[in-house]
């Protein structure tokens, strides 16, 4: 991986078309989590399928917008890639559901709810993951 960094204003697009996509992503991965928890699906494998939701439409939308310039015409390598930051982002991102469901269950006084901060307090920490091994390593 190799650390490159265009222009700050160029750079700052890039991220800000980033955080478009991500919040996309989002709320697909948001919404599919609650609709399987409200269907009684229990939360691990729950957060793995609605976070993998995302990251397919987060590669499309990635590849084709945010780092659209540095599209190296081999899509399969790029999500392949794509893939490996976002597997590690879906380990960290179930580990801190994980840690953080039931202590947040238990300061929002619903232990069945308490997913739901703990995905945001996750989706917080990966965004900047995702972005930077992205931003280096799958379109560089």
């Amino acid at each position: 991986m190799r650390l490159t960094f265009d222009h700050p204003s160029n750079e700052m697009t890039r991220f800000a078309r980033f955080l478009t996509v991500g919040a996309l992503g989002t709320f697909l991965d948001f919404g599919l989590l609650t609709a399987f928890k409200l269907i009684g699906l229990p939360t691990l494998p729950a957060n793995s399928i609605s976070f993998s939701a995302g990251v397919v439409n987060n590669f499309t939308l990635n590849s084709r917008w945010t780092f659209a310039d540095r599209n190296n015409g081999n899509w399969r390598a790029q999500f392949l890639q794509f893939l490996v930051v976002s597997l590690i982002g879906l380990a960290l991102n179930n580990a801190i559901v994980l840690l953080l469901e039931a202590p947040l269950g238990a300061w929002i006084g619903d232990a069945a709810w308490g997913y739901a901060p703990a995905k945001i307090v996750a989706t917080g920490v990966v965004v900047f993951w995702n972005y930077f091994a992205n931003r280096n390593w799958t379109f560089p």
